[in-house]
């Protein structure tokens, strides 16, 4: 009977220790966090990152095409319906806009080796998103190959 109760009590610890890591585990996901990642890796997906709010700060989808992939594509739910395109639906819309004031803040930032997820918030003249990111690295440059976004 002894051993059956060290058994069990040895049981309830181990439960108890893998909960508590993976309660630990949610919770640094839900806080904005930048995940430990090398100077380089940072600023080549920044460089990238700046080259898409240039692009619309200055009305220009060819500073825009810099930062991504050629065959990415953006996607968002309009109406509770998805939709997503190419990539180039965001260059034509800046070049048919006007400049506006743009800027953003990285939230969060994940790098495994050659791929990175990022989110921004950020704001185009009047309109404010949770930008989402997936980077590849092509060579040594950070190429953007999808965006998701909502507005806030």
């Amino acid at each position: 009977m002894y051993k059956m109760k060290r058994k069990i009590f040895a049981l309830l610890v181990i439960a108890s220790s893998l909960l508590l890591s993976c309660n630990n585990g949610n919770k640094s996901i839900k806080n904005n966090q930048i995940m430990e990642v090398t100077k380089e890796e940072k600023e080549g997906v920044i460089r990238a990152i700046d080259f898409y709010v240039e692009g619309g700060r200055k009305a220009d989808g060819k500073i825009t095409a810099n930062a991504f992939a050629d065959t990415a594509t953006m996607s968002w739910t309009e109406n509770g319906v998805l939709k997503s395109v190419p990539i180039k639906v965001l260059y034509d819309g800046f070049d048919n806009g006007e400049p506006m004031e743009a800027h953003y803040e990285l939230t969060y930032l994940n790098v495994e080796k050659n791929v990175a997820i990022a989110r921004i918030e950020s704001q185009f003249g009047a309109n404010k998103y949770a930008d989402m990111f997936t980077l590849v690295k092509d060579g040594d440059q950070w190429k953007i190959v999808s965006k998701v976004y909502q507005s806030i």
